[in-house]
Protein backbone atom coordinates (compact mmCIF):
# COMPACT_ATOMS: atom_id res chain seq x y z
CA UNK A 1 0.00 0.00 0.00
CA UNK A 2 1.31 3.42 -0.99
CA UNK A 3 -0.88 6.23 0.33
CA UNK A 4 -2.11 8.71 -2.26
CA UNK A 5 -3.27 11.33 0.24
CA UNK A 6 -2.40 12.59 3.71
CA UNK A 7 -3.57 15.19 6.19
CA UNK A 8 -2.05 17.12 9.07
CA UNK A 9 -3.66 17.32 12.48
CA UNK A 10 -2.95 18.21 16.09
CA UNK A 11 -4.59 18.26 19.51
CA UNK A 12 -4.33 18.82 23.26
CA UNK A 13 -5.82 16.66 25.99
CA UNK A 14 -6.05 17.10 29.76
CA UNK A 15 -7.12 14.50 32.30
CA UNK A 16 -6.14 13.13 35.71
CA UNK A 17 -4.89 9.96 33.96
CA UNK A 18 -2.07 10.07 31.40
CA UNK A 19 -3.68 7.58 29.00
CA UNK A 20 -6.94 9.48 29.02
CA UNK A 21 -5.16 12.79 28.37
CA UNK A 22 -3.61 11.09 25.32
CA UNK A 23 -7.09 9.92 24.25
CA UNK A 24 -8.47 13.46 24.60
CA UNK A 25 -5.59 14.85 22.52
CA UNK A 26 -6.35 12.28 19.81
CA UNK A 27 -10.03 13.22 19.98
CA UNK A 28 -9.22 16.89 19.55
CA UNK A 29 -7.01 15.93 16.61
CA UNK A 30 -9.95 13.99 15.12
CA UNK A 31 -8.16 10.61 14.99
CA UNK A 32 -9.17 8.81 18.21
CA UNK A 33 -11.62 6.53 16.39
CA UNK A 34 -8.87 4.87 14.31
CA UNK A 35 -6.36 2.16 15.17
CA UNK A 36 -3.25 4.23 14.64
CA UNK A 37 -0.04 2.55 13.52
CA UNK A 38 3.08 4.67 13.82
CA UNK A 39 5.27 4.67 10.74
CA UNK A 40 8.62 6.24 9.96
CA UNK A 41 9.36 9.33 8.00
CA UNK A 42 8.91 8.74 4.27
CA UNK A 43 6.39 10.92 2.43
CA UNK A 44 5.19 8.82 -0.53
CA UNK A 45 5.77 9.93 -4.13
CA UNK A 46 2.78 11.70 -5.71
CA UNK A 47 1.01 11.92 -2.34
CA UNK A 48 -1.36 14.86 -2.03
CA UNK A 49 -2.09 16.86 1.14
CA UNK A 50 -5.81 17.16 1.81
CA UNK A 51 -7.80 18.75 4.61
CA UNK A 52 -8.47 16.88 7.82
CA UNK A 53 -12.20 16.91 7.03
CA UNK A 54 -11.69 15.35 3.58
CA UNK A 55 -9.30 12.77 5.00
CA UNK A 56 -11.63 11.80 7.84
CA UNK A 57 -14.50 11.38 5.37
CA UNK A 58 -12.46 8.68 3.60
CA UNK A 59 -11.68 6.71 6.78
CA UNK A 60 -13.93 4.47 8.90
CA UNK A 61 -14.05 4.10 12.68
CA UNK A 62 -11.90 1.15 13.74
CA UNK A 63 -9.84 1.26 10.54
CA UNK A 64 -6.11 0.62 10.79
CA UNK A 65 -4.59 3.96 9.84
CA UNK A 66 -0.92 4.75 9.36
CA UNK A 67 0.48 7.99 10.77
CA UNK A 68 3.69 9.76 11.61
CA UNK A 69 2.83 10.80 15.17
CA UNK A 70 4.60 12.92 17.77
CA UNK A 71 3.25 13.10 21.32
CA UNK A 72 4.41 14.49 24.65
CA UNK A 73 2.84 14.42 28.11
CA UNK A 74 3.45 16.08 31.46
CA UNK A 75 1.80 16.31 34.84
CA UNK A 76 4.07 19.15 36.00
CA UNK A 77 2.21 22.41 36.52
CA UNK A 78 3.35 25.08 34.07
CA UNK A 79 5.79 22.86 32.14
CA UNK A 80 5.81 23.70 28.42
CA UNK A 81 5.47 20.65 26.16
CA UNK A 82 5.86 20.41 22.40
CA UNK A 83 4.99 17.92 19.65
CA UNK A 84 5.42 18.60 15.96
CA UNK A 85 5.75 17.12 12.50
CA UNK A 86 7.51 18.68 9.52
CA UNK A 87 7.31 17.91 5.81
CA UNK A 88 9.70 18.44 2.89
CA UNK A 89 8.47 17.65 -0.61
CA UNK A 90 10.81 17.22 -3.60
CA UNK A 91 10.28 19.07 -6.88
CA UNK A 92 9.98 15.77 -8.74
CA UNK A 93 6.52 14.47 -7.81
CA UNK A 94 7.55 10.89 -8.49
CA UNK A 95 10.25 11.07 -5.79
CA UNK A 96 9.67 10.55 -2.09
CA UNK A 97 9.92 13.26 0.54
CA UNK A 98 10.47 13.28 4.28
CA UNK A 99 8.37 13.79 7.36
CA UNK A 100 10.07 14.54 10.66
CA UNK A 101 8.57 14.20 14.11
CA UNK A 102 9.82 15.72 17.32
CA UNK A 103 8.57 15.96 20.87
CA UNK A 104 10.22 17.68 23.81
CA UNK A 105 9.89 20.04 26.75
CA UNK A 106 10.42 23.81 26.76
CA UNK A 107 10.22 24.48 23.02
CA UNK A 108 7.88 27.20 21.72
CA UNK A 109 5.61 26.66 18.72
CA UNK A 110 7.76 28.92 16.50
CA UNK A 111 11.04 27.28 17.52
CA UNK A 112 9.50 23.84 17.09
CA UNK A 113 7.97 24.57 13.69
CA UNK A 114 11.34 25.74 12.37
CA UNK A 115 13.02 22.72 13.94
CA UNK A 116 10.76 20.03 12.42
CA UNK A 117 10.71 21.77 9.04
CA UNK A 118 14.50 21.96 9.11
CA UNK A 119 14.85 18.28 10.04
CA UNK A 120 12.59 17.17 7.17
CA UNK A 121 14.30 19.49 4.66
CA UNK A 122 17.78 18.43 5.79
CA UNK A 123 16.94 14.73 5.43
CA UNK A 124 15.53 15.33 1.95
CA UNK A 125 18.43 17.57 0.93
CA UNK A 126 20.96 14.92 1.91
CA UNK A 127 19.24 12.29 -0.28
CA UNK A 128 19.01 14.73 -3.22
CA UNK A 129 22.71 15.57 -3.08
CA UNK A 130 22.19 19.19 -2.02
CA UNK A 131 25.38 20.30 -0.32
CA UNK A 132 24.97 22.31 2.86
CA UNK A 133 26.72 22.96 6.14
CA UNK A 134 24.59 21.49 8.95
CA UNK A 135 26.14 24.02 11.36
CA UNK A 136 24.62 27.02 9.56
CA UNK A 137 21.24 28.41 10.61
CA UNK A 138 18.02 27.05 9.14
CA UNK A 139 17.22 30.33 7.34
CA UNK A 140 20.51 30.12 5.44
CA UNK A 141 20.02 26.43 4.63
CA UNK A 142 16.43 27.11 3.56
CA UNK A 143 17.76 29.50 0.90
CA UNK A 144 20.20 26.87 -0.33
CA UNK A 145 17.38 24.31 -0.55
CA UNK A 146 15.10 26.69 -2.44
CA UNK A 147 17.82 27.85 -4.81
CA UNK A 148 18.65 24.25 -5.68
CA UNK A 149 15.18 23.87 -7.23
CA UNK A 150 15.02 20.34 -5.85
CA UNK A 151 12.83 20.99 -2.80
CA UNK A 152 9.43 22.45 -3.63
CA UNK A 153 7.92 23.11 -0.24
CA UNK A 154 8.19 22.56 3.46
CA UNK A 155 5.61 22.87 6.18
CA UNK A 156 5.01 22.06 9.81
CA UNK A 157 2.16 21.22 12.17
CA UNK A 158 2.91 21.75 15.84
CA UNK A 159 1.12 21.76 19.17
CA UNK A 160 2.25 23.18 22.49
CA UNK A 161 0.63 23.42 25.91
CA UNK A 162 1.59 23.91 29.51
CA UNK A 163 1.01 21.41 32.27
CA UNK A 164 -2.16 21.90 34.30
CA UNK A 165 -2.91 22.24 38.00
CA UNK A 166 -3.11 19.59 40.70
CA UNK A 167 -1.12 16.91 38.87
CA UNK A 168 -3.49 16.79 35.88
CA UNK A 169 -1.88 15.23 32.84
CA UNK A 170 -1.55 17.31 29.67
CA UNK A 171 -0.75 15.65 26.34
CA UNK A 172 -0.04 17.25 22.96
CA UNK A 173 -0.06 15.40 19.63
CA UNK A 174 0.81 16.35 16.07
CA UNK A 175 0.54 13.98 13.13
CA UNK A 176 0.56 13.36 9.42
CA UNK A 177 -2.15 10.80 8.77
CA UNK A 178 -2.07 8.70 5.61
CA UNK A 179 -5.22 7.98 3.63
CA UNK A 180 -5.15 4.83 1.46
Amino acid sequence: MVPREAFFTRGVGRHKERLQSFEWALRQAGVAQYNLVRVSSIYPPNCRIISRAKGAAKLAAGEIVYAVLADTSTNEKGRLIFSGVGLAVPAKGDSYGYISEHHCYGMTAKEGADYVEDMAASMLASTLGIRFDPETGYDERKEIYRMSGKIVRTRAMVQTATGGKNGMWTTVVAAVVFVP
